[in-house]
């Protein structure tokens, strides 16, 4: 992973924003909103092009200030034909920290509201795909921190227009070349149009052969020329919206209860069915739940996806005022002085904002814990934790008149008939029927015959509740090589877990509370003295995992076909969808999971790198079979 290195605001002597790096003004000095209105928005028929339209996709090659964003969502609110979503992705290499991005559009008043909103969301300097739902949800800014040329190939969207904006093909050259301009092609579709006012030969060429049209305007101010165009392949577009949206999930616990949130908020009808009498009543049922990121040296896929779920999940608990959680903090003690070893030197090679993550020795994580410790370790400050029951709850009652929640209803069969999935009761009894189902229901899902094949192994895992006033204070999560402690929640504070496959009993037991009260004292020694286990309670869940500890997310696939396609030819069960194998990890993917699986069913810019995408997809466990048809 390239560390990002922000950009430096600076100022040219007439003051406008300039860049050192480059040698280049951020916009024109001769009054940056006028100049994208002439050149981003007339240049690509805007707003005209989106009127009456149920979405809009923009992409942008270089975010820099955020003028041109500001400026297109400012047009769209101030239009009454506006169309229902607008989607702006947007790429930038040197990204600036959100005080010098709030100074710098001080310089434009007549934005203040809207600045004033996206510098709230604005988020910590991190490599990968940020998502920001903004406007109350209607118009979404997915940014990607890192260098264009790269990242827009793990773009996943159907873009209506391109926003070709970044410093001078001759100040930055590799934001202009080629293999950029086929990418761009790569994701537009019959009518996708741009605009620049870069109209240098090599740009042009490059654009004519990446198949747009192209036409010279008047140009903005001092610049006698820009250039637009239009793609003249009449390639259609493969990303529709859903004609229909009504959508069954099955389980109401974290992640049933996260998509049911994500669908309303976006227009859908959802019906979620739980078996249990309230929601989260399964593996979601702990009192408190860590919030934290998993980093690694190699930023692996665990380390990318917890990371970008991490920032997904603090973004929605900021939406659901009901929802109980706290940013206290997470300590995660290195197990022995190699692995923190390993620990700060992933600190070091990540290059990660010291918000989100630093590496503290044993003086400093004495002071975080309130006690001594012998080992020092990773140190979240904007972690913490999170009770799932209280976000299920939140999240299930966040849209009343379209989240119709159906507990005690038991689902014992799935069946598709014409356009349409049907759940069933024991009887035959039609309990709920929609063109998309969701399945999220944990551990329980492979005994439908629909996820028989689903690679997913129930692990059994028991937490300890110990009276808070049995132990002395602690204000933040500590974990250390597989045991945690949370702060007091209720007058109880929660240790554990235990963990054990191929193990169906449901009921505590004494030895699990042994072993959790030992990983206590590994990692706060003395912190449980005097508790004697067989006086503690506590809960047993059931934990969905699967065999490479990823998520399981996305279309489902049939279980057999002929031949061995790849991944993306895969035939797919149509109209049904997957939300498993979170594991233990169920607070930290479920929302980002959520978003990402409304973005499928939606044809809308995925939040996800595509690597990642294909890396969580339920297909990937049906490709090493040459027949098709799973392996376990």
């Amino acid at each position: 992973m390239d560390k990002l290195q922000p950009a430096r605001l600076e100022f040219a002597p007439d003051g406008t924003p300039f860049s050192v790096a480059y040698g280049d003004v951020y916009h024109s000095p001769h009054g940056g909103p006028a100049q994208a209105r002439h050149v981003f928005l007339a240049g690509n028929e805007l707003p005209a092009r989106w009127q009456g339209r149920d979405r809009f996709v923009i992409l942008e090659t270089g975010f820099g200030l955020g003028l041109n964003f500001l400026t297109t969502w400012q047009a769209w609110r101030d239009d009454p034909q506006r169309c229902r979503r607008l989607h702006f992705v947007s790429f930038e290499k040197h990204p600036f920290t959100a005080s010098d991005l709030t100074t710098a559009q001080q310089a434009w008043p007549e934005f203040a509201a809207l600045a004033t909103e996206l510098q709230a969301n604005w988020p910590l300097l991190t490599p990968g795909v940020h998502r920001l739902h903004l406007d109350g949800g209607n118009v979404i800014l997915t940014l990607f921190f890192g260098d264009a040329t790269q990242q827009l190939r793990t773009v996943n969207a159907a873009v209506d227009a391109f926003f070709l904006d970044g410093f001078a093909p001759a100040k930055n050259p590799e934001l202009w070349t080629p293999q950029l301009c086929k990418a761009l092609a790569r994701l537009s579709s019959e009518g996708t149009t741009l605009a620049t006012w870069a109209v240098a030969g090599p740009v042009r060429q490059a654009l004519k052969e990446a198949e747009f049209e192209l036409q010279k305007r008047p140009g903005f101010a001092g610049k006698w020329q820009m250039l637009t165009g239009r793609f003249r392949s009449r390639r259609p577009n493969r990303h529709q919206p859903p004609a229909e949206r009504r959508a069954i999930v099955i389980g109401a616990g974290i992640a049933g209860s996260a998509t049911a949130y994500a669908l309303a908020a976006a227009g859908w009808q959802v019906t979620v069915l739980e078996q249990a009498e309230t929601p989260a009543t399964g593996a979601s049922s702990n009192l408190a739940g860590m919030l934290r990121p998993l980093p690694s040296v190699d930023d692996n896929r665990i380390s990318r996806l917890t990371r970008a779920g991490f920032f997904a999940t603090r973004a929605r608990l900021a939406g659901l005022p009901e929802a109980r959680w706290s940013p206290c903090g997470v300590l995660h003690l290195g197990r022995d002085a190699e692995h923190a070893a390993q620990q700060r030197k992933a600190v070091d090679s990540l290059g990660l904002p010291p918000e989100l993550l630093q590496f503290v020795e044993p003086a400093k994580a004495s002071v975080l814990a309130g006690r001594p410790v012998e080992i020092g370790g990773w140190w979240f400050p904007q972690g913490g934790w999170v009770q799932p029951p209280s976000v299920c709850r939140a999240a299930l009652a966040a849209f009343p008149a379209q989240i119709d929640l159906r507990c005690r209803t038991t689902v014992d069969r799935l069946e598709r008939v014409e356009n349409e999935w049907r759940a069933l009761d024991a009887t035959g009894t039609v309990l709920a029927a929609a063109p998309v189902l969701i399945m999220a229901s944990g551990a329980a899902a492979p005994r439908f015959a629909q996820f028989s094949w689903l690679p997913q192994q129930p692990a059994r895992g028991q937490v300890s509740h110990l009276p808070a006033a049995a132990t002395p204070p602690l204000d933040i999560v500590v974990c250390r090589q597989g045991g945690y402690a949370m702060p007091a929640v209720d007058g109880l504070r929660l240790i554990g877990a235990t963990s054990q496959l191929d193990d169906a009993d449901p009921g505590e037991r004494l030895s699990d509370h042994v072993e959790n009260l030992a990983k206590l004292e590994f990692s706060l020694p003395g912190f449980g003295a005097g508790i004697d286990p067989a006086t503690l309670h506590g809960r047993v869940g059931f934990r969905p995992m699967s065999p490479d500890r990823l998520p399981i997310v996305g279309p489902v696939p049939e279980p057999v076909f002929a031949g061995a396609p790849r991944l993306h030819a895969l035939p797919r069960q149509p109209g049904l969808w997957c939300m498993q194998g979170f594991g233990a990890r169920g607070i930290v993917w479920s929302m980002l999971m959520a978003d990402l699986l409304l973005s499928q069913l939606e044809g809308e810019p995925l939040p996800l790198e595509s690597d990642l995408v294909d890396a969580i997809d339920p297909g990937r466990f049906l490709m090493s079979s040459p027949s098709g048809r799973q392996q376990i």
